[in-house]
């Protein structure tokens, strides 16, 4: 069922914050219902996020017991908070829940998915190494089941296409220079970007128009588009609509060093201005790190300060 992958994906998110800001477990189903409520309205089936919430915490002692068995050379605090807590579900879902509800390779597989949408480069295989380790102690549940549904493989130029812009925000203050950056729930700094004429109204609107008009509405901020960075193009998968292909097409801009005014949407958490000489330091994804290196290059030099 989508909505359970949406579900999962809502739950990793609450058990995120409440990990990493070391909140009480009382605390951590009300971070579910406001980050459901924002974030994942259609998700559905509210009883089964908080039901399978509160028993990644009940159980979590044991959980991370089995982690730290199944993966010997990784201390619990060693592993990401990301790859930790899709553990702990996966590895709930694999003992605690009435198999007829969850069978051992659902949990696996929607593990797993988590891993390769949220984590590293490594998550996914790591994830099911400890996964599958576990499983072979089971004595592999349900390995001789034949799903009833295949999901036909879709083929990479059939995908729906969605365009979004982005852009590295840079500004001048005195003599030091900023660069604007969002942070994700998932611990990562990254572009401002948006989707472009996904709207009747802007449905004609160029890349540049839409990421003007994007960057303004998620940070406040109103920017002047200098030059194309590049472009990247990944699949993603849509709880609801299944897989497609978001195309980005990256800009260097420049804004006014005015306070941001950051809009609350798409897992977002943070937004601020950095010294352009301490952005390298951050965690970026792997795909945005070459974008952000060019554009600092490029900085440098319209600034005059690469001699």
């Amino acid at each position: 069922m989508a909505n359970r992958h949406l579900a999962r994906s809502t739950v990793l998110q609450a058990l995120f914050e409440w990990d990493f800001s070391n909140r009480k477990n009382d605390e951590a189903v009300a971070v579910l219902r406001r980050d459901s409520a924002e974030f994942a309205p259609n998700a559905g089936d509210p009883s089964f996020m908080e039901k399978l919430l509160e028993g990644v915490i009940a159980k979590r002692k044991d959980i991370d017991s089995i982690i730290e068995k199944a993966a010997p050379d990784w201390p619990i605090e060693k592993i990401s908070i990301i790859d930790r807590n899709i553990l702990r579900i996966g590895l709930y879902e694999l003992l605690f829940s009435a198999r007829n509800e969850v069978p051992a390779k659902v949990a696996i597989n929607e593990a797993i998915e988590l891993a390769k949408t949220y984590g590293g480069d490594t998550s996914g295989r790591f994830v099911n190494g400890v996964l599958g380790a576990v499983y072979k102690e089971l004595g592999e549940p349900g390995k001789d089941e034949v799903s009833k549904k295949k999901t036909k493989e879709i083929p990479r130029a059939e995908m729906p296409l969605e365009r979004l812009g982005g852009a590295i925000i840079y500004a001048k203050n005195g003599s030091d220079i900023y660069v604007a950056l969002v942070h994700d729930v998932f611990g990562h700094w990254t572009l401002s970007k948006g989707k472009i004429g996904d709207r009747e109204e802007i449905k004609n609107e160029s890349v540049e128009e839409g990421t003007v008009r994007e960057i303004k509405e998620e940070l406040g901020l109103d920017i002047t588009i200098q030059e194309k960075l590049g472009e990247n193009e990944y699949i993603a998968c849509d709880p609801e609509k299944g897989k497609k292909r978001k195309h980005v097409h990256y800009f260097l801009a420049e804004s006014p060093y005015v306070e941001i005014t950051p809009e609350k949407k798409g897992g977002l958490d943070d937004a601020k201005w950095f010294k352009l000489a301490d952005i390298l330091d951050l965690n970026f994804y792997n795909d945005i790190l070459p974008i952000v290196t060019k554009s600092v290059e490029l900085i440098l030099k319209r600034t005059g300060r690469d001699k």
